[in-house]
C-alpha cells in the first residue's frame, strides 16, 4: 500500500529549487559555487516600501483581511493596471494572492478539468507543465527555438489551438528566456485568438517593469479578448520582493469569484504587512525601478558576449528579465575524462561539479537542447562564472 496520494508522486520537483539546493550543499562542503539557477534579484527592496511594511506593523495590520486582499491594496492595484497597461478593472476583479506562483495555481484549478488541452508557448516557466498535470489537463507545446528568439508566430499558434483547447498560458518578458513579445506580436497573436471564442488566455506578465528594449503590451487590453484573459502579476520580480510573496490576478468577476473561493479553502488572505508593502509599489512612480533594470541591461551585454565567445554555445539577445538561454546541443556526445555529456542535464551537473557554476537545464522547460542562466547577480560573480563555464567547456572533447 502506498503512503503517499498518486496525486503528489506525479507532481514533479522544480528543477530550479533542486539545483539551487545541489549548489547549497556544495557550498556547505566548501566549494566556492557560483549560483546562477535561481531567478531572484540580487537587490534590495526600495526604501519606500520596506517603511510602508515597517508602518503597517506599527498600525497594527496584524489580522485577517478579505480572502482576495484588502480593499486598499486592489484599488491601489486597479490603479496601477490603468495607469500602466491601459486596463479598466474593478476591485472585484482582483484576487491577491500568496506569489503569483499560487495566482497561476489558483486559475488553472479553476479553469481546467481532466483530459482538457492546455495551450503553452515553449520554453515554458517550469511550473507551468506541473500545475497543468495537477488538475489532469492536457499539455499541448508550442516550440519556439533560439532561431526565433523563443517566440511563437500566429501561424503556430493557429496550428495548435482548435475549439477544445480550454487555455492558453504564456509569459512575457519569459521566464526562462527574457523573450518579450512586441505589441504587434502580440496584437498578431491576439487575431488567432479571436478565432477560438472558448479559450482562455493566462498571460504572466511577473517581469513587466524588466525590459530592455520596446514598451509592455497586455494582451488584455485587445477589447475582443478582455473577458477571456487573466492578467498574473505581482510584486516579486520588478520591485525586488521575493520574500514579501504577492502575486495577483485581474480576470473576469466569475474567475476573480472562483480564484477567491478556491484561496478562502486552500490559505485564505497573504500577509497583511506584505499587502501594505505591496500598496507602496503599486502607488510607485515605475521610474524609480529604472536603476535596476539598467544594471540588468548591463549585465546582459556581459554575458551575452562571454557565453557567445565559448564554442558551442549559441545566444540570443532577449528583451527582458534577467535569463539568457543558450542552446548547448552542439556539446551533446563530448566527453570530459569518465563522464559523458548526453544532454542539458548532464551538462548542468558537469558545469557545476566541475566548473561550481549553478545553471539549470532546458528539459525543466520543455526545451533540452537548451539551459538557463540568471544574471541576477553581481558583476564581479558574473565575471567568475564566464571564465569557469568557458574553463570547463574547453576541457570537453
Amino acid at each position: 500500500m502506498n503512503v503517499l496520494s498518486d496525486r503528489i508522486q506525479r507532481l514533479g520537483e522544480s528543477e530550479t529549487i533542486a539545483m539551487s539546493q545541489k549548489s547549497r550543499d556544495l557550498k556547505a562542503l566548501g566549494h566556492d559555487v557560483i549560483n546562477l539557477s535561481l531567478g531572484e534579484p540580487d537587490f534590495n527592496t526600495p526604501e519606500i516600501i520596506k517603511n510602508a511594511g515597517i508602518q503597517a506593523i506599527k498600525d497594527n495590520y496584524s489580522h485577517y483581511t478579505p480572502v482576495p486582499g484588502l480593499v486598499e491594496v486592489r484599488e491601489a492595484i486597479v490603479a496601477k493596471l490603468k495607469r500602466d497597461n491601459r486596463l479598466e478593472y474593478s476591485i472585484d476583479q482582483i484576487v491577491v494572492s500568496t506569489g503569483a506562483k499560487q495566482s497561476l495555481m489558483n486559475t488553472v484549478l479553476c479553469l481546467v478539468n481532466p483530459g482538457e488541452k492546455v495551450v503553452v508557448a515553449t520554453p515554458y516557466w517550469v511550473s507551468y507543465k506541473e500545475m497543468i498535470g495537477f488538475a489532469e489537463g492536457e499539455i499541448i507545446e508550442v516550440q519556439a527555438g533560439v532561431e526565433q528568439n523563443f517566440k511563437i508566430t500566429p501561424e503556430q499558434l493557429d496550428a495548435h489551438l482548435d475549439h477544445d483547447t480550454k487555455m492558453f498560458m504564456f509569459s512575457s518578458p519569459s521566464n526562462p528566456t527574457g523573450g518579450a513579445y512586441s505589441k504587434e506580436e502580440l496584437l498578431a497573436l491576439g487575431e488567432v485568438f479571436k478565432k477560438y471564442p472558448n479559450v482562455f488566455i493566462v498571460s504572466d506578465e511577473i517581469y513587466e517593469h524588466i525590459r530592455f528594449e520596446g514598451e509592455h503590451f497586455s494582451l488584455a487590453a485587445i477589447p475582443e479578448l478582455y473577458s477571456r484573459v487573466i492578467t498574473v502579476n505581482g510584486v516579486s520580480k520588478s520591485f525586488a520582493m521575493t520574500g514579501w510573496r504577492i502575486g495577483y490576478i485581474a480576470a473576469s468577476k466569475e474567475i476573480a469569484k472562483a480564484c477567491n473561493k478556491m484561496q478562502g479553502q486552500f490559505t485564505s488572505a497573504p500577509s497583511s504587512i506584505s499587502q501594505m508593502a505591496t500598496l507602496a509599489a503599486m502607488e510607485m512612480d515605475p521610474i524609480l525601478l529604472k536603476p535596476m533594470v539598467a544594471e540588468f541591461k548591463k549585465r546582459r551585454e556581459l554575458m551575452i558576449g562571454g557565453l557567445s565567445s565559448i564554442e558551442g554555445l549559441v545566444c540570443n539577445r532577449p528583451e527582458g528579465a534577467f535569463y539568457l538561454f543558450p542552446k548547448v546541443s552542439s556539446l551533446f556526445g563530448k566527453r570530459h575524462a569518465d563522464r559523458t555529456i548526453n544532454n542539458a542535464g548532464d551538462l548542468c551537473m558537469y558545469l557545476l561539479e566541475v566548473g561550481h557554476v549553478a545553471t539549470v537545464s532546458g528539459s525543466a522547460f520543455g526545451a533540452d537542447e537548451y539551459i538557463r542562466l540568471s544574471y541576477a547577480a553581481s558583476e564581479e560573480d558574473l565575471k567568475k562564472a564566464l571564465t569557469r563555464i568557458k574553463k570547463a567547456i574547453d576541457q570537453l572533447s
